[in-house]
């Protein structure tokens, strides 16, 4: 019986992860599913420009994996039972046709990719009355609401993290007939050097954003939102990124998480929990070398997904595993299409004294979110070539016989 791995979820990092591996390890000895609730791979990064009206590459899953011999199975994950070792979807096959009721997979080894999404559900109103851009379809329902304002439509961006930030420069440059302002809980930029403040604020003067700090908003209404001091402020579109969740899937099932509901991993991103188990991205709560857990980003995706990787080919051959990075230097942010902010940290996750602002860090961050792409859409480019044979492992094949 060949050794099955179900990977869930195919962003950057479960893309990443099911490819390589499957470049890595025989065909013979393993046969890899990813299961995906869409069928194409969705660039998370540019999703604030994809809202402001910029046409983003959304490359079919199956021309990703095409020649891998990766299964992919288009069905939306319902639960996951570490103990049987079986994960429950609802709809699609491997083909991607529609079918009703709800079928099981059964794993040997299980990367759990599922990402994150929005945390708008928990202020009243914000899951009925706000957009993000956390998905395609939000980013497209945003897009569809944009292109129905008229001249000088209110635009709130709520949160000033990096996502609101980027979407609120994005939506201002290339929507400039509309008056966008930023809501910020602090100071605007408050994670940045003193440098890296100023030429934001610079950035959000010349696009016309009106900033508004130290506010919090406690609900969000049809037009307006309601903040904690009473103020109310117009809106026409709300669009909420103060902050992002993982799915109860993990927690639900059994797997040891945090309160957040991240898995929490070893060094190899294996479950502390449950051994078959491996997570990735933003779905783990990993330590970074620092000792500090890493952030929910795209990098965090690509240093976990390597890691992990290196855990699962070493084990399942019985080689050593190899220890990769887990770091965490700097803080990107776009400013629209020509400015950005490239904020370098310290092992405390500190901003460094010194920052790099303007072209420069735009041309570079273009030039990261299209290697992103290229890397996912070629998920084994870069990895070794030999296909490494499964160690015998008697026990584990008789344990898989009896199940």
């Amino acid at each position: 019986m060949k050794h099955r791995i179900v990977v869930l979820g195919a962003g950057y990092a479960g893309a990443y992860v099911a490819g390589n591996l499957a470049r890595r390890l025989s065909a013979k000895d393993t046969v890899i599913t990813v299961v995906n609730a869409v069928p194409d791979f969705v660039q998370r990064m540019r999703l604030h420009q994809l809202a402001a009206g910029r046409d983003i590459e959304a490359p079919p899953l199956a021309d990703v994996f095409a020649g891998t011999g990766i299964r992919l199975r288009l069905a939306r994950v319902t639960a996951v039972d570490p103990e049987r070792r079986v994960v429950t979807v609802s709809g699609g096959d491997e083909l991607g046709h529609d079918t009703l009721g709800h079928d099981t997979l059964g794993y040997d080894t299980l990367v759990y990719a599922l990402g994150s999404h929005g945390a708008g559900h928990v202020v009243p109103g914000a899951a009925e009355h706000a957009f993000d851009v956390s998905a395609r379809p939000a980013a497209l329902r945003l897009r569809e609401r944009l292109d129905g304002l008229g001249q000088g439509a209110r635009v709130l961006v709520v949160g000033d993290g990096l996502t609101g930030i980027e979407a609120a420069t994005e939506i201002a440059e290339s929507r400039p007939g509309l008056s966008v302002a930023l809501v910020a809980r602090g100071e605007l930029g408050a994670r940045l050097s003193a440098g890296a403040r100023g030429h934001l604020r610079r950035a959000c003067g010349r696009l016309g954003i009106t900033v508004l700090e130290h506010t919090s908003v406690d609900a969000v209404e049809a037009t307006r939102a309601l903040c904690a001091d009473g103020t109310a402020l117009a809106s026409d579109a709300t669009v909420w990124t103060a902050g992002f969740a993982v799915s109860p899937i993990a927690a639900a099932g059994g797997l040891e998480v945090t309160e957040n509901g991240q898995i929490i991993v070893d060094r190899t991103m294996r479950s502390v929990s449950h051994p078959d188990v491996y997570a990735v991205g933003d779905s783990a709560h990993a330590m970074g070398d620092n000792g500090r857990p890493l952030p929910m980003s795209c990098a965090s995706a690509g240093y976990t997904g390597r890691q992990a990787i290196e855990a699962i080919v070493g084990r399942l051959t019985g080689r050593t595993v190899a220890t990769t990075k887990l770091v965490y230097a700097y803080n990107h942010i776009s400013l629209g299409r020509r400015d950005a902010i490239l904020q370098l940290v310290d092992d405390e996750g500190r901003a460094k004294p010194t920052y790099l602002g303007g072209r420069q860090p735009a041309r570079i961050k273009a030039g990261i979110l299209g290697m992103a792409l290229w890397a996912t859409s070629h998920p084994t480019y870069g990895m070794p070539t030999r296909r490494h044979r499964l160690a015998p492992t008697p026990d584990t094949t008789a344990e898989r016989m009896i199940a």
